[in-house]
């Protein structure tokens, strides 16, 4: 006969109440602090299910997910349906999310020319012997959210995926983009095709309110703005 509390486990509630896949079809944003929670835990206990007892483990934090965070592993065992497994999954995860913070304030570089962004992408691409296209991720006080490699070509080119492109920008919540990619051969003069493709993604992106902010062609020791030379 099984468990009284087997009701309580996310894959048996309804469809609407099931977190996990509420994250796979609405997206991370549409689920509140006790959803993501019980992701991590699972389950709940005989009285109520996980989001529940999320909801009540995070009242008695003021909803405030610093002070969750702050909470020991003996703590979080007070909570009926808390044991020594999913105290520390919770510990863990607030922990990771502690860190990530970290590494953002730490990390995010302000573009402010140029030149920020050629310090920024020489090392990555500047002395490769094939050609890659980048794409910067910038939020609205132009710092780097990200960098992605959208392409990797050989010698006499690359494709880019001008969709993808504007897919992560969405996804990051960036308000501006500037185009990266490196020419083995050394040229810094750009090519029709280079004026193409800076031109379809500015075209493409302003339907979106995300910005092109420049382009630039990298090589070992140097390298070329669009925006410097007024061509974007």
């Amino acid at each position: 006969m099984p468990e009284k509390t087997s009701s309580f486990s996310i894959k048996n509630w309804s469809q609407d109440d099931q977190p996990r896949e509420k994250l796979r079809d609405k997206g991370k944003a549409a689920l509140s602090d006790a959803e993501l929670v019980a992701i991590l835990i699972g389950s709940g206990n005989r009285e109520e299910s996980a989001v529940k007892l999320c909801q009540r483990i995070l009242s008695s934090v003021d909803n405030n997910l610093s002070e969750l965070g702050k909470l020991s592993i003996k703590q979080l065992m007070e909570f009926k349906g808390i044991g020594e497994a999913k105290a520390i999954t919770i510990v863990a995860a607030l922990e990771l999310g502690r860190r990530r913070r970290g590494e953002e304030a730490l990390n995010k570089k302000k573009i402010t020319s140029s030149v920020s962004v050629f310090e920024l992408m020489q090392p990555i691409i500047g002395e490769l012997p094939h050609e890659e296209f980048w794409i910067v991720y910038l939020n609205n006080s132009n710092k780097v959210i990200q960098k992605n490699q959208l392409s990797k070509g050989g010698i006499t080119g690359t494709l880019v995926d001008v969709r993808l492109a504007l897919k992560i920008a969405l996804e990051v919540g960036a308000t501006g983009i500037i185009l990266a990619h490196n020419h083995p051969s050394g040229t810094l003069k750009p090519s029709a095709a280079d004026k193409q493709l800076t031109a379809k993604l500015s075209t493409a992106s302003k339907s979106l309110d995300i910005k092109v902010l420049d382009h630039l062609i990298i090589t070992e020791k140097a390298y070329f703005s669009f925006a410097d030379e007024n061509i974007l």
